[in-house]
């Protein structure tokens, strides 16, 4: 038996919660280092003011705009992947693979020298005052530097998730993550290079990740191939590319605009009030990264099982994510809620930073629970190609119902309103996504009869 039909019976055999599970548990671990490193970036950074802490939620910004492309392309090249070898078209699925793997090195080089000759005015634009500017110049420069090390490692990790070898994108983040967690302190402490270090050690990092997850595309451990040979001469095929992929760039773009928007919001309440949310949002997206990141192990399952006619394991498959989803998230926001003091005090041990700070991430804790229902119905649509409704549902959250949302907060309620506008929009989002939901599964369960 070969192995490309070894990997098409575990992919639609396996019992679906075991494939979940399995799929899911190596890309937890990798959020789970990422987002350790994102959390111990901050609270180094954090140590050297108030200021260069409010530095890193305007660069959060920027990373956001770097992941949108990343992902855009990831997804919607993963997607077609995965359906394409699950209906066994195996040369389809390797011109996605390779168009989306050259054209994510060549947008990311595009933002990295737009980034650097408007370096300012970009910075200014992502929310930055004139006190935080001196700290985001010095470290954005090190991340634009990475680009295109962001963007080809978005594609490449999702490409594995999708093709059913999370195992080989978990060693590639994961790697670059302790990296990185190690090069902050060496860079910061021993080079006394402060904010700069943590950008340098970001950019190294960065381009180390996407040399390991590169290894297992060079040594044929996946179907996947990056040649010129397989770039697509059909137009169509881009824009196929981007249209099921337009969900994440959706949902990420839509994230660094609103983090724009909450800068500037903040920002008439001074550095601190950055900072706080800069520091809650970065312990919220912890906590649900883990939470839920077993949902990225139902996107390979839903999308080769949606391309195999396997209906009712797509079903299953949702129902066990969404409850899975809800019953952890609900123990972190607990915890959360209940450690909330402690947890900004890590970061900055600012009376002002604490006093928003803590409002701020217990309002995200009691949302926290609802969340799996908007991000899994994302999921869901994106993993089968049906991205109209994948992209309406992807822009609730931070787009159509978060921005509005948090600039009529602003205005009528002050500063209590923007520490409670995302998760108000958390939970619309929520309720807006269910009927979406539920009006699929009924018609998933008839196609399955």
């Amino acid at each position: 038996m070969t192995s490309m039909e070894e990997q098409y019976i575990k992919m639609t055999e396996t019992p679906v919660n075991k494939l979940v599970l399995e799929l899911g548990i190596p890309t937890i671990i990798s959020m789970l280092v990422t987002n350790i490193y994102n959390v111990v970036d901050t609270l180094f950074v954090s140590q050297i003011g108030t200021s260069a802490s409010g530095a890193t939620g305007v660069v959060f910004a920027l990373m956001a705009v770097l992941q949108a492309i990343g992902f855009m392309l990831g997804h919607g090249a993963g997607s077609n992947i995965s359906r394409r070898l699950g209906a066994r078209k195996i040369e389809e699925a390797r011109k996605f693979a390779s168009t989306s793997f050259y054209l994510s090195i060549l947008l990311g080089a595009v933002v990295m020298a737009f980034g650097l000759l408007f370096l300012t005015p970009f910075m200014k634009l992502l929310g930055s005052t004139d006190t935080i500017l001196p700290y985001a110049e010095s470290y954005a420069t090190f991340i634009l530097l990475a680009a295109p090390g962001f963007t080809s490692s978005c594609v490449m990790n999702n490409i594995l998730r999708y093709e059913g070898k999370a195992f080989y994108a978990m060693l590639g983040l994961t790697a670059g993550g302790v990296l990185n967690i190690f090069g902050d302190w060496y860079f910061m402490y021993v080079f006394h290079m402060g904010i700069a270090g943590a950008g340098l050690s970001t950019c190294l990092s960065q381009y180390v990740s996407m040399i390991i997850l590169l290894l297992p595309f060079l040594r044929g451990v996946v179907q996947s191939r990056f040649s010129l040979k397989y770039f697509t001469k059909d137009m169509a095929d881009i824009v196929n590319i981007i249209m099921v992929g337009f969900p994440s760039f959706a949902r990420q773009g839509l994230n660094s605009i609103s983090v724009m928007i909450l800068n500037s919001q903040a920002a008439a309440y001074g550095d601190a009030a950055i900072a706080a949310m800069s520091i809650s949002t970065r312990i919220v997206s912890f906590l649900f990264c883990v939470g839920l990141g077993i949902g990225q192990g139902f996107q390979p399952v839903s999308a080769f099982n949606y391309g195999a006619g396997k209906y009712d394991r797509v079903r299953k498959a949702l129902t066990f994510t969404l409850v899975f989803g809800i019953v952890t998230l609900g123990i972190f926001s607990a915890g959360g809620y209940a450690l909330a003091p402690r947890l900004i005090r890590i970061f900055r041990d600012d009376p002002e930073v604490l006093d928003v700070g803590v409002t701020a991430l217990r309002a995200e804790c009691l949302a926290l629970v609802i969340m799996p229902v908007s991000v899994c119905g994302n999921m869901l649509f994106q993993s089968i190609g049906k991205s109209g409704r994948a992209t309406f549902l992807a822009c609730l959250r931070s787009g159509l119902c978060f921005i509005p949302i948090l600039l009529l907060l602003a205005k009528t309620v002050g500063l209590f309103g923007i520490e409670i506008a995302q998760p108000v929009a958390d939970v619309l989002a929520s309720l807006v996504t269910i009927p979406f939901m539920v009006s699929f599964l009924r018609k998933l369960k008839e196609k399955g009869k």
